[in-house]
Order: C-alpha cells, then sequence, then structure tokens
C-alpha cells in the first residue's frame, strides 16, 4: 500500500506557511508504508529533528483499484474515512526548502503518519465534514471539508493520473489552519464531526 498526502489545501493554512503561493492543482507527496502509525500506539519523538508539527487531516481508503477516475466517478473508489496526523519535522523541512532540495524525509520519516480506525462514509457529507484536534484536552485545529481548495474527488482524479489507486491506499487530504509543534508528554486526539477516531500519546 502507499500514503499519497496533500499540501497546502486549506487557504487560511496556507497563509502559516507560504502567503503568495496558492496551488493551481492539488500539491502531492508520498510516506512509505513505514511511516503508518495504527491503534493509538504512542509517537516518539525522532532525535534527528528539534521541531515536529502537528498536521490533522481527513484521510480515505481507496477501496478498489483505478487508474484516470474521473471526478464524477472519485466517490466509487472509497467507502471508508478516517483522521491522521502528518507529523512533519518542521525544521528540517525549512532548510531543505531554502535550499531547494526534496524534504521527504521531513514527511515520510518513521511512524509519522498515525491514522484512526476507518469508519463508513455513509451518513456523512464529504464536501462538509467537519473535524478537529485536541492537544492536551484543547482544540487546536478546527477544519471542514468545505474549506478544501479541492475535494476529495478532484484529489483522486487528479492523484490517479499519476498513480494507479489499488485497494488499502491511503489519502490524507490537507491539513486546516492551526498547526504546531508537539512536545514530550502531550495527548492528541482527533475527531470526525462529535465521534473520537484516536488518542495517544507524545512521548
Amino acid at each position: 500500500m502507499k500514503i499519497i498526502a496533500v499540501g497546502w489545501n486549506y487557504a487560511e493554512h496556507n497563509k502559516e506557511l507560504n502567503p503568495s503561493q496558492l496551488p493551481k492543482h492539488p500539491v502531492i507527496f508520498m510516506k512509505p508504508e513505514t511511516a503508518l502509525l495504527k491503534d493509538n500506539k504512542p509517537f516518539y519523538l525522532p532525535d534527528f529533528s528539534k521541531r515536529v508539527d502537528y498536521e490533522c487531516e481527513l484521510v480515505v481508503r481507496i477501496s478498489k483499484m483505478g487508474k484516470n477516475i474521473a471526478k464524477k466517478f472519485a466517490n466509487r473508489y472509497y467507502d471508508e474515512i478516517g483522521l491522521g496526523i502528518d507529523f512533519t519535522a518542521r525544521d528540517l523541512q525549512n532548510e531543505f526548502k531554502a535550499i531547494g532540495t526534496p524534504w521527504e524525509i521531513c514527511k515520510g520519516f518513521d511512524n509519522s503518519a498515525p491514522v484512526s480506525e476507518f469508519i463508513s462514509k455513509e451518513g456523512y457529507d464529504m464536501n462538509n465534514l467537519r473535524f478537529s484536534l485536541k492537544k492536551n484536552g484543547e482544540i487546536v485545529q478546527s477544519g471542514n471539508s468545505a474549506d478544501m481548495i479541492f475535494s476529495i474527488d478532484e484529489i483522486i482524479e487528479y492523484a490517479s493520473k499519476f498513480f494507479t489507486l489499488k485497494t488499502g491506499d491511503l489519502i490524507f487530504t490537507g491539513t486546516p489552519v492551526g498547526v504546531g509543534p508537539v512536545s514530550i508528554n502531550d495527548q492528541l486526539e482527533g475527531y470526525i464531526e462529535d465521534k473520537k477516531m484516536f488518542q495517544f500519546n507524545v512521548l
């Protein structure tokens, strides 16, 4: 399986990072399978970074193989949703971006993609879906899929031009405003609407 992730997909978050640029197409990057962290296992801060940021995101799991999927058919290619964190070694990312080199290391390191359980998308409006992240009991991110620059269906259409999507592949759909650092002993809780999807500790 593979993890496809989308950057710069919420306008307010983009202002946090680079207000001069707005994407014309989904900004795609990849995480390896070894980035997955499941079952509410703790996240251990890596020793190679001095600042690791949380980025809470809606995640969809692909349910059948597809290539060059048209937007109008994209909803047929996933039937479950979840919530994830795109942990980012921000200090390394800034360093690499400044010299124009790839920054997969900052996004794809081991355990940098915690994911929740997955639930059926039935009964949810995928174009108006609330989600949130609490750090130590306080809401730090609150997003809605209605605010995405590119919808889930548009992401699937675009990504499938370049990558054959296979059953079990995950798509992280971008993070809203409010990203920030984590520290040892932080507790993170993620919600889709009012349903708790994950809770784990940073060690």
